[in-house]
């Protein structure tokens, strides 16, 4: 097992120097660019200005030269600075936004866990049910719901109607003066709404995922062996149907782990969230590019890292993987 992880650690280096080289061809392809984002309203903006902005950027080399710095950046974990007016290392900007989007996309993750599995295994055991129909209704309306439109209702409601939760940032004005019980529970009212837009469409898909498992694998022949010989329900269904139930499950978990520092730009934007969603789309928006690289190598190496870690996932579920 290790040797086989220690392989595949090996493999993600030419894959991310491939990514990262797609990533950097297709931004430098894409209309626009840092220069004329910051130079194209400026009246007193002259060819010249222009060219010295480039020269001191370095986007007057060719693109292969351009890339072959950004790399030799990258070995030694440099992401260089941005181009934004401050001109801050963008490794800082990102270490700043970092804790917020994954504190959110944590805490979304875990309600989608301790709700969707458990829906999906009701749902799957009592197949038919007055449950599985009213749970099955409720998903594919969740699946349906437009996330922008969802996050608008609820800053209506909560928000501006009862006033219970607040509606953007992530702390109110008088966080400072609040003690440190008063700061937890200022963040929290403020991490409500943002925790349940997020966790609400995986919720949807993750129990339809569970319900379909569930239903394939307690139709196998082993759990009417195991209901013959008077196992406990409880013991067939926990034990032997869900442990095999949860490896597609699995799969997902991995591939969700570049969303715990990716952000979401819909609800980050809708909130004001200062997280790495907003940051991203700001990147782009100005073609900040060594922002924009930093972050989707990031993204890259946590795809990467995800389906490592579902392989090892699925080898410690089921033993049959393991001795393959």
């Amino acid at each position: 097992m290790l040797r086989y992880i220690a392989r595949r650690l090996l493999l993600t280096i030419p894959l991310l120097v491939g990514i990262s080289l797609v990533s950097f061809l297709m931004m430098h392809m894409a209309p626009g660019g840092p220069i004329g984002a910051g130079t194209d309203l400026n009246p007193k903006a002259t060819a010249e200005s222009r060219a010295r902005l480039k020269a001191y950027y370095g986007l007057d080399q060719p693109l292969h030269v351009q890339y072959g710095r950004w790399l030799g950046r990258m070995a030694t974990l440099d992401f260089g600075d941005s181009f934004s007016p401050d001109g801050r290392p963008v490794a800082e900007k990102i270490k700043e936004r970092i804790p917020i989007t994954l504190t959110i996309n944590v805490l979304s993750m875990g309600l989608i866990f301790l709700v969707a599995i458990p829906v999906g295994v009701t749902s799957a055991v009592r197949r038919g049910s007055l449950f599985d129909r009213v749970s099955t209704v409720a998903v594919f309306t969740g699946f349906a719901i437009p996330t922008f439109w969802l996050a608008l209702l609820m800053m209506i409601l909560f928000g501006v109607r009862l006033g219970w939760l607040p509606i953007s940032g992530i702390s109110s004005l008088d966080y400072e003066s609040l003690g440190m019980l008063g700061k937890i529970a200022d963040r929290g009212r403020h991490l409500v709404l943002p925790v349940l837009l997020a966790g609400f469409g995986g919720l949807a898909g993750m129990s339809r995922y569970m319900r379909s498992n569930m239903l394939e694998v307690i139709r196998q022949d082993y759990i009417a062996t195991a209901r013959a010989k008077g196992l406990p329900e409880g013991t067939v269904i926990f034990r032997h149907a869900m442990r095999n139930a949860l490896l597609p499950v699995i799969t997902i978990l991995g591939l969700s782990v570049p969303d715990l520092l990716g952000g979401s730009v819909i609800f980050e934007t809708i909130f004001a969230i200062p997280g790495m969603g907003q940051l991203f789309y700001q990147g782009v928006m100005s073609r900040d590019y060594p922002l924009i690289m930093g972050i989707l190598t990031i993204g890259a190496f946590l795809t990467l890292l995800g389906n490592l870690l579902a392989d090892v996932g699925y080898a410690l579920a089921d033993p049959r993987i393991r001795q393959g």
